[in-house]
């Protein structure tokens, strides 16, 4: 494996940091002296939060309990946070990894930096920054719903992290959405509330379904022999309406707890949604970013 690496992306404005599975693309607004120090602290942070992460990795691999363990890194212990709420559901730390990176990459980029915004986009899990009057729209790809532009957040919103899960992303899913997007108040918390929505979006012991142990995929898999989605096949519009109900059903529990902010569920062509997906009437020429679905 390379060490990390970092590269101005053809634009010249987005950074793109790389270290084996953690791909950042980062854009700051504001001073020219303030980003070129704010891209520095961003770079300076990640030249060790892979290796952090490595060492305690067989212990995030691990269940978490309502109780937080103490980790030895500022990152893990961000994942644990996010995710002993969820306990005593099965979630482990890796649930937040992507979501967690965002964030801290995130507070090293605006340590005592001045910025008008700034995102930090871990392949579509997006940690934010907004100064007041700021405001960014997200751009939900693969759905084939429409949603592009439409997910507009503002600084007097409560969102500051967004993160999309389902069988057909870069991680294992328990479930068949083909995407739950949530917005809430970190990355850290979006990425472990898709995580667990996009695994209530199901039919359990559905033939269409295709599903083998996680661990003959992963050996080292966090998920062991639970069974993970590979394929989907042909559903029944009620069927896909049930799957969609048992997705939003769990959104909504987390939106009435304060867990998240808003959620949308996909499958098939269908999607649901819970709390307010456009937080506001799009400004002129927002800044947009990318949430892959």
């Amino acid at each position: 494996m390379t060490g990390p690496q970092a590269a101005w992306l053809p634009d010249g404005r987005r950074l793109h940091l790389n270290h084996g599975p953690i791909d950042l693309i980062i854009e700051a607004f504001g001073a020219p002296e303030e980003k070129r120090r704010a891209y520095a602290q961003a770079v300076d942070r990640f030249q060790t939060i892979l290796a952090e992460l490595v060492c305690e990795l067989s212990e995030l691999r691990r269940p978490a309990q309502a109780t937080p363990r103490k980790f030895e890194n500022l990152t893990a212990n961000r994942m644990e946070r996010a995710v002993c709420r969820h306990a005593p559901a099965f979630i482990t730390p890796m649930a937040a990894v992507a979501g967690s990176v965002a964030d801290d990459i995130m507070a090293a980029l605006i340590d005592a930096r001045t910025l008008d915004k700034a995102y930090v986009n871990n392949g579509g899990d997006i940690a934010l920054h907004l100064a007041t009057g700021q405001s960014m729209a997200a751009a939900i790809a693969g759905t084939g719903h429409g949603l592009a532009d439409r997910i507009i957040i503002r600084a007097a919103d409560p969102v500051r992290g967004i993160a999309t899960s389902g069988w057909r992303g870069r991680s294992f899913s328990l479930g068949i959405a083909d995407a739950a997007t949530v917005l809430a108040r970190t990355a850290a918390d979006a990425d472990a509330a898709a995580t667990l929505i996009a695994n209530a979006v199901d039919l359990p012991d559905h033939p269409a379904v295709t599903r083998v142990p996680a661990s003959s995929l992963a050996p080292e898999s966090d998920l062991g022999e639970r069974l993970v989605t590979q394929d989907v096949g042909q559903l029944s519009p009620a069927e896909i309406a049930e799957a969609l109900q048992r997705g939003h059903t769990v959104a909504e529990d987390f939106r009435r707890r304060g867990m998240i902010e808003a959620a949308a569920v996909f499958l098939a062509g269908e999607n649901r949604s819970v709390g307010p997906l456009a937080l506001a009437e799009p400004e002129e020429n927002p800044t947009r970013m990318l949430a892959h679905a």
